[in-house]
């Protein structure tokens, strides 16, 4: 039997690991729970190629996934398989064969981040690995004056770290969405790009936040960008806030 490419799509609780990607010394992160599974699930060991990194306490909804694999079952039944093997704050929810030339990184046109901010006082306590509890009132409108302006093609140097920016070829992005809207007490960001830098996101949800609470103005949003300077934006946002929605193929 030849080898079949299958396609993951995997949701998590991401307060337990140490991100998605796998690490040395016994750091336990998402993606050993999930290779661990599978190889318990199939009799065999394989390497997952993800669609991207989530940070320590990042969660997902749709994080993707792909390996190949020379296994007698089939693939609508392999998330239930794989899923038996894992702990509840994990889950596939999804698993399909596709083509050869499919790669969860290399294929992804577009990732869609989304962090949720509570702005009240009373944070249900369900709520609370999920959110970033944000007291102070926040003006929606200035807030997305500045989001818009953060939309298309730039260098997002002034929004990641640095020390990690300077190992990459460039720290240009498209962004193609920045939208933030309020429901009730929460205040919601909705980012997407073509990638991410590390930070990115949380970094530009704390900038944001000082726009709101009127420490930046929204006009000063290209000057930050322009700077290149980690230091010219606001503070990073925690990560709990932080869940991956979906990828676009």
């Amino acid at each position: 039997m030849g080898l079949k490419n299958i396609k993951l799509t995997i949701t998590y609780d991401g307060t337990a690991y140490h991100g998605w990607q796998r690490q040395r010394y016994g750091i336990i992160t998402v993606q050993e729970m999930v290779e661990t599974a599978i190889s318990r699930a199939l009799g065999q060991s394989v390497t997952l190629r993800a669609s991207g990194r989530t940070d320590t306490g990042v969660h997902a909804l749709g994080q993707v996934a792909n390996f190949s694999t020379d296994t007698p079952i089939p693939a609508q039944r392999m998330h239930r398989v794989i899923t038996k093997y894992l702990p509840d704050d994990i889950r596939v929810i999804r698993a399909e064969e596709v083509g050869d030339d499919f790669d969860a990184t290399l294929s992804a046109r577009s990732k869609l981040y989304r962090y949720t901010v509570f702005n009240d006082y009373e944070i249900p306590l369900a709520e609370k690995k999920y959110c970033y509890q944000y007291y102070y009132p926040c003006n929606l409108d200035a807030m997305q004056k500045a989001a818009t302006q953060l939309i298309g093609e730039h260098d997002f140097a002034s929004f990641t770290t640095f020390s990690l920016a300077n190992k990459r070829k460039t720290t240009v992005r498209d962004l193609l969405r920045c939208q933030v809207w309020r429901k009730f007490h929460y205040i919601y960001f909705d980012t997407e790009a073509t990638g991410f830098l590390y930070h990115m996101v949380r970094n530009i949800v704390g900038t944001l936040l000082d726009v709101g609470r009127g420490r930046i103005s929204p006009d000063q949003i290209p000057d930050i960008l322009r700077a290149c300077d980690r230091s010219a934006a606001g503070p990073m946002a925690p990560a709990q806030g932080l869940c991956l929605r979906w990828v676009r193929y």
